[in-house]
């Protein structure tokens, strides 16, 4: 592995209101720390025109949450699926799955080949969370997803053998709250060939220790034997990033290796799991056909919750012992490069995803599709006077490529299918907007706090930790999005600060003002004991729901009353071992008069790639 990078000492620029820069000791009020990591980049301009073409939603940003355009009931559903989330094209209803304008929908069955013109469309929701980032408003009931998944898993199996099942975890969100359930999805007639889980998202996670990715396999591993799962049906556990590639080319070789070609897959795991972010890299790997990539349209990708409506699906390439060999003598290639003989563009790539993960990956492909060394002209562009610009005749389309009969007659499908919905989960009280701040996107900057006893913690308006009795300070390292603020106050101001400043720009999430806190749940307690291990390690992460964990450490034996809240119909979960236990070392100097630690950076590490110097 190549280590880039270096430990960035953390910044903070104190941003206190007039009453609090009385500190907590001096006037009992909040402390609101603002490091400069965490401060949000500018977005970037909007594009001068849409890069997906095939996009059925108009040509327009779009301007709020419900669907646009006219629907027309006369019109019968086309039996055609969205590209991007599955669902069934039609322009009848606004407020179903899969509607296209009608003025946009009869426009693209207006060729010869009728609905066949819809083939590389998406739907208006689809367009609208790529190009605009904001969901639109569906009638759509959460059982939806659960009997498409059920329905598809229950089928008869093909090719003589049931599927092989990857199912996808998120590891922020350990233990998975979906694992469990997915006994009950499955039909006892066509019991699965095996059960492939893979840990999503490891990116986002400082390297505490040395050796931190083999305890993070052991803990993925023991949250699927306590789901239930037996080593029986535990075909493997591997660690990914689905967004960086880190570990996809070890996934592709684990599958080819075991499973072959013998079945198909189906890509399993709750929502916001990165099920479409997943399928989507493998259809740019060596895992599908050639010229799946050509064909296939890429999965809509949104931190919404349940973006893919219905199955999508690519053929899978036979692993035959040459391509194998092939595949092997590429990766053994690359293996050896220096990050000084990447391409421009490679370099520009992996440096935009190191800015995002700590650990990121290269994915590349062995069997590409062989160019074509026809030229293909028309006369027509040909013929123009020296005073005319070629121009395009409008009436030719574009021809879309297809699967030909013998691709896809014995073809074995990966499948990328609804995700599961997480009950009791803050995600679901939350607009699309504040679950763009919640979930996080690029590596995590662990913030580290001493606490005394009567010293409260925030996270946003959405967790809150009390310190109620313990002999000594203790540590609290916080592992959530860098857009979720982090406050320190007492307990005698705790209550005041959350009527204060609940729904406003103070605390973040929620937002919306007094109006929003009138329908937001209440803050609901839950008192947790601890017993300190030793200053170098903690000693459990109190979970706050999906908004983010806090990892506890305390001196050796010290006991720690604690009271964590979260929103009344989430859960706290107390895990034990914590996910990171040396979580708290990652931190700079004390900040003198403050309860907070500089933040540091940990290196990135980039997989497959020589390191400068090395024999």
């Amino acid at each position: 592995m190549l280590r880039l990078g270096r430990a960035l000492l953390g910044r903070l620029r104190p941003a206190r209101s007039r009453a609090a820069r009385r500190g907590v000791a001096a006037g009992g009020e909040e402390e609101r720390f603002v490091f400069l990591e965490y401060e949000p980049e500018p977005p970037p301009p909007p594009p001068a025109a849409a890069v997906r073409s095939r996009a059925a939603g108009g040509g327009g940003a779009p301007g709020g949450r419900r669907a646009r355009g006219a629907a027309d009931p006369s019109v019968a559903p086309s039996g055609v699926g969205c590209s991007g989330c599955g669902a069934e094209l039609q322009c009848r209803d606004a407020a179903a799955p899969g509607f296209v304008p009608a003025d946009k929908y009869r426009d693209l069955c207006a060729g010869p080949g009728g609905a066949a013109g819809l083939r590389d469309a998406v739907c208006q929701r689809c367009w609208v969370l790529e190009h605009g980032g904001r969901a639109v408003r569906l009638e759509l009931p959460p059982e939806r997803h659960r009997a498409v998944l059920s329905a598809a898993l229950r089928s008869p199996p093909r090719h003589g053998r049931g599927p092989l099942l990857l199912y996808l975890l998120d590891v922020l969100e350990l233990p998975d709250p979906v694992l469990p359930q997915l006994p009950a999805l499955l039909s006892p007639e066509v019991p699965a060939a095996g059960l492939l889980v893979v840990g999503n998202k490891v990116d986002l996670l400082p390297a505490d220790s040395p050796g931190h990715l083999g305890r993070l396999r052991q803990r993925v591993t023991a949250a699927c034997l306590r789901a239930g799962i037996s080593r029986a049906q535990l075909v493997d556990v591997r660690l990914v990033s689905a967004k960086t590639g880190f570990g996809m080319e070890g996934l592709v070789s684990r599958l080819q290796r075991s499973w072959k070609c013998a079945g198909d897959v189906y890509l399993l795991g709750a929502t916001n799991s990165g099920k479409s972010t997943l399928f989507n890299a493998l259809l740019l790997s060596d895992y599908c056909k050639s010229r799946a990539p050509d064909v296939v349209g890429r999965a809509t990708v949104s931190s919404w919750p349940g973006t893919t409506l219905n199955l999508l699906k690519f053929p899978i390439i036979n692993p035959t012992c040459d391509r194998i060999f092939r595949r092997q003598e590429r990766l053994k290639e690359e293996a050896l490069k220096t990050e000084d003989q990447l391409s421009n563009e490679e370099k520009k790539h992996l440096n935009r995803l190191k800015k995002q993960g700590y650990l990121v990956g290269r994915v590349g492909r062995t069997f590409k599709r062989q160019e074509s060394s026809v030229i293909d002209f028309d006369p027509d562009m040909l013929s123009y006077s020296i005073d005319e610009d070629p121009c395009h005749n409008s009436k030719k389309r574009e021809e879309r490529e297809e699967f030909t009969y013998n691709e896809v007659k014995d073809a074995r499908w990966c499948f990328d299918t609804p995700g599961i919905v997480k009950e009791n989960c803050v995600l679901n009280l939350l607009t699309e907007k504040e679950v763009k701040l919640v979930l996080p996107t690029q590596a995590i900057i662990p913030r580290t706090f001493i606490l005394k006893p009567g010293m409260v913690l925030f996270l946003a308006a959405l967790g809150r930790i009390d310190y109620l009795q313990g002999e000594k300070p203790a540590w609290f390292s916080v592992v959530a999005s860098k857009l979720l603020p982090v406050h320190i106050a007492t307990l005698s101001t705790a209550d005041v600060m959350y009527e204060k400043h609940a729904g406003q720009e103070f605390f973040k999430v929620p937002m919306g003002g007094k109006e929003r806190m009138k329908e937001f749940p209440p803050l609901v307690p839950q008192d947790i004991t601890l017993k300190g291990t030793g200053t170098t390690e903690a000693i459990a992460d109190i979970k706050l729901s999906s908004a983010g964990w806090v990892a506890v450490t305390a001196h050796a034996e010290a006991e720690l009353l604690l009271r964590a809240y979260t929103p009344r119909g989430t859960t706290v979960v107390v895990r034990e071992p914590p996910l990171l236990p040396c979580i708290s070392n990652i931190r700079g100097a004390r900040i003198p008069g403050t309860a907070a630690y500089r933040t540091k950076k940990p290196p990135s590490l980039v997989e497959n790639l020589k390191t400068v110097g090395n024999r």
